[in-house]
Formats: C-alpha cells, sequence, structure tokens
C-alpha cells in the first residue's frame, strides 16, 4: 500500500484537482477514498503499475460523479470566505410607514393632530394641550379615540397586530 501511495498519490491527487475544477479540499478527500478503496480491494496491488493507475484514475472519476449526483453535494457550499452579512432592508418598514400615513389620512382633523403631536413629534400631553388650547384631559381623550379609530382602518386595510 506504501508503495501504491508512494508511485501514485501525487498523480492521483492532480487528477482528482482537476476533475473537482481546482478545489482543494474535495481533491484531497477524492484522492483519500480512492487509496481507501485500494485497501480494501487487495487485488490493485498486484497490478502492473500502469493498470493500478487505471484503476485508482477510474475510481477518483467515478467517486466525483457520484458525489456531483448526491443531493448533499448539491446542498454543501464550500467558501474560502464566510458569506457577506444580510444588508438590512427597511422595505417593510418604508410600506408600514405607508399604510399608517393612508390610515392616518381617513381620521378626523382633530384625531390625527392629536395623535401626529403625541406619537409623532413626541410632545408630552401638556405640551400638546398648550399647543392645541384645549385642557389636558381633552388631549388625553382625543388621544384614547384616536388610537381606537386608527386601529379601526388599519384592520379595515387587512394590517394585524
Amino acid at each position: 500500500m506504501r508503495a501504491l501511495h508512494d508511485e501514485h498519490a501525487a498523480a492521483l491527487w492532480a487528477f482528482a484537482l482537476q476533475l473537482t475544477g481546482g478545489d482543494r479540499d474535495r481533491a484531497e478527500d477524492v484522492a483519500q477514498e480512492t487509496l481507501l478503496r485500494a485497501w480494501r480491494h487487495p487485488g490493485v496491488l498486484d497490478q502492473t503499475t500502469r493498470s493500478a493507475r487505471t484503476w485508482l484514475f477510474t475510481v477518483a472519476r467515478r467517486i466525483v460523479i457520484d458525489n456531483w449526483r448526491s443531493a448533499a453535494a448539491r446542498a454543501e457550499i464550500s467558501t474560502g470566505e464566510p458569506p457577506e452579512l444580510a444588508v438590512p432592508d427597511d422595505t417593510e418598514r418604508a410600506v408600514q410607514g405607508w399604510l399608517v400615513a393612508d390610515a392616518l389620512a381617513e381620521l378626523t382633523e382633530r384625531h390625527r393632530e392629536v395623535l401626529v403631536l403625541c406619537y409623532f413629534q413626541g410632545l408630552s400631553v401638556a405640551e400638546a394641550a398648550a399647543r392645541l388650547g384645549v385642557a389636558e384631559g381633552t388631549v388625553k381623550s382625543r388621544t384614547h379615540y384616536a388610537l381606537r379609530a386608527l386601529r379601526l382602518v388599519l384592520e379595515e386595510k387587512g394590517v394585524t397586530r
């Protein structure tokens, strides 16, 4: 077995490298599997140099073909570097923004303005009351009913939680 390895391993690896399209890792696996199969078939050791190399190359080619045909080989991708990181996609956020803007447009003016002031501009109840010229309790009441109305409009549009 040692003599077979010493005589044919370099040529076998080069052949496997060509068969695997230059993938060094796969070529090493193919060469190793080929020599393992030769070890399991001692008759190969008794052959002439030329016929032993032919047998090894045939087995290597069949291993590569079998690996190519197997579903496991298609699912596994060998790369030298880890895949690039996913780029954050703001599409979902943009669609949600459009839905909310569309739903806000369907609210009454009073409901829309209290939600814009309190939720989108971040004003406190007291600040919103001062800007609108109404009591704080009125801002709280309008906010409560505006949120209920907004939820109903969004549900009508098919938006769920």
